[in-house]
C-alpha cells in the first residue's frame, strides 16, 4: 500500500512516502479502514523535528537526537505511520468483530484506550501506533464511529484531532450559553473548531488572529476578532472574559490570566507561540482561577462530535487538500500559518 513513514527526529528528510508498504491485518477486536482521507496536525510536525522534548527546540528547527521523547514522555518508536485524523470505510474486521461492520463510513476517534492487567493504557492514533498516513490502517472496532453524512472524506477528515481538543478544552472549562471565550489562534484547525463549538453553547467568542484571515473567522462565529500581538489588557479590560480557549501560550500568556475575570477558566492543548511562560501566581489564586492541560479527552466527548456533525450543527474548514505523496509541500504550508482551517491529504 501507499504509506508515508517518518523514519526518525529531524527534517522534513527523514519523511519516505513508499508505495510498497504492507497492509496492516486486524487482529482480535479490530477493523480495517481504508482510508478516504487524512488531516494534517502539528502533532505530526512537532513529533517529526522533536519538539516533545523537555529541552526546549525552537521552531522549525529539527532534531536527530535518538533520545527525544514522543508526547507521552517515552521514547518514539519508529518507523511510524503518522497522521491523528482519518476517516473511510471498514473494509475487513478481527475475530471478535461482526462481518456487518463491513462498509461502514467511519471516522476515526484518535485516542486509543488499552486495558492490560486491569489498567489502561493510552495511546495516540498515528503516534504510538500507525495512523492515516496511508491506504489502510487497523483500528480498535470501539475507535471507528460509523458515521452518517454528505461531507466528502477531505471535509470529515477535518474533524477529529482538531475537534476533538476543542471539545475537550470546552468541557473542561465548562462554557454555557453567556459566556464571553477568547479564542486564541483562532484560524487554525482547534482555534476555528473553539470558535465553532463555543458559539454552538451559545457563548459569545472574542478570537484572535491575523488581520488577513479575520472575515473566515467571523463567518465561523465569532463577534469580534483581535490582533494576534493585541495588547489584550488595553483593549478589551481586565477580568472581562469568562474562559480563555489557547493553542498558543508564549509571552502572552500573562496577558491571558489578566483577562479572566474572577474564578475564570483556561484551558490548553499547544503552545505555538512557545511552551515556556511567566506565571504570576497572584494572578491565579488572587481570582480563583482554574487552569487546564488538555489532552486525552473522554470518550463521550466524540461520541458527542460524531453527533454534531451528523446533524449539521458544526461544519468543517478545509483550507486545500494534496495528495499524500505532496506531505512535505502540505506541512510546508501548513507551517506557513497562512491558512485558515485545516489541510488534508487524500491517498
Amino acid at each position: 500500500m501507499k504509506a508515508v513513514l517518518l523514519k526518525g527526529h529531524g527534517g522534513f528528510d527523514q519523511l519516505e512516502y513508499r508505495e510498497d508498504v504492507p497492509v496492516p491485518q486486524p487482529g482480535q477486536g479490530a477493523v480495517l479502514v481504508q482510508i478516504g482521507a487524512a488531516g494534517v496536525n502539528n502533532t505530526d510536525i512537532n513529533t517529526r523535528t522533536g519538539w516533545y522534548s523537555r529541552a526546549p527546540v525552537p521552531p522549525g528547527v529539527g532534531r536527530n537526537d535518538v533520545e527525544v521523547a514522543g508526547w507521552t514522555g517515552a521514547k518514539q518508536a519508529f518507523p511510524r505511520i503518522q497522521g491523528a485524523d482519518g476517516c473511510g470505510r471498514i473494509v475487513a474486521v478481527g475475530s471478535g468483530v461482526t462481518d456487518a461492520r463491513i462498509g461502514e463510513r467511519v471516522l476515526i476517534e484518535p485516542i486509543i484506550r488499552l486495558h492490560r492487567h486491569k489498567r489502561e493504557q493510552v495511546l495516540y492514533f498515528g503516534s504510538e501506533c500507525d495512523g492515516a498516513f496511508a491506504e489502510y490502517t487497523c483500528v480498535p472496532s470501539q475507535n471507528a464511529h460509523a458515521i452518517s453524512c454528505r461531507l466528502t472524506d477531505a471535509e470529515l477528515a477535518s474533524f477529529p484531532c482538531s475537534y476533538g481538543a476543542a471539545e475537550h478544552m470546552l468541557e473542561r472549562t465548562q462554557v454555557i450559553p453567556g459566556d464571553t471565550v477568547l479564542v486564541t489562534g483562532a484560524s487554525g484547525g482547534v482555534g476555528s473548531a473553539a470558535v465553532q463549538l463555543a458559539v454552538r453553547r451559545g457563548a459569545r467568542v472574542i478570537a484572535m488572529a491575523a488581520a488577513a484571515k479575520s472575515a473566515g473567522v467571523i463567518a465561523l462565529g465569532a463577534s469580534r476578532v483581535m490582533a494576534r500581538d493585541a495588547d489584550l489588557v488595553e483593549d478589551l479590560g481586565r477580568d472581562s472574559v469568562d474562559v480563555v480557549i489557547d493553542v498558543v501560550g508564549g509571552s502572552q500568556f500573562g496577558q491571558f490570566l489578566a483577562v479572566l475575570g474572577r474564578r475564570g477558566r483556561y484551558a490548553v492543548a499547544g503552545a505555538i507561540s512557545g511552551p515556556l511562560v511567566d506565571l504570576d501566581l497572584r494572578q491565579l489564586y488572587l481570582k480563583d482561577l482554574r487552569l487546564e492541560g488538555c489532552t486525552v479527552f473522554e470518550p463521550a466527548v466524540f461520541r458527542n462530535l460524531v453527533g454534531y456533525i451528523e446533524r449539521g450543527e458544526i461544519r468543517p474548514v478545509v483550507a486545500r487538500v494534496f495528495p499524500l505523496g505532496s506531505i512535505i509541500a502540505a506541512q510546508q504550508e501548513f507551517t506557513a500559518k497562512a491558512h485558515v482551517g485545516k489541510i488534508v491529504l487524500q491517498p
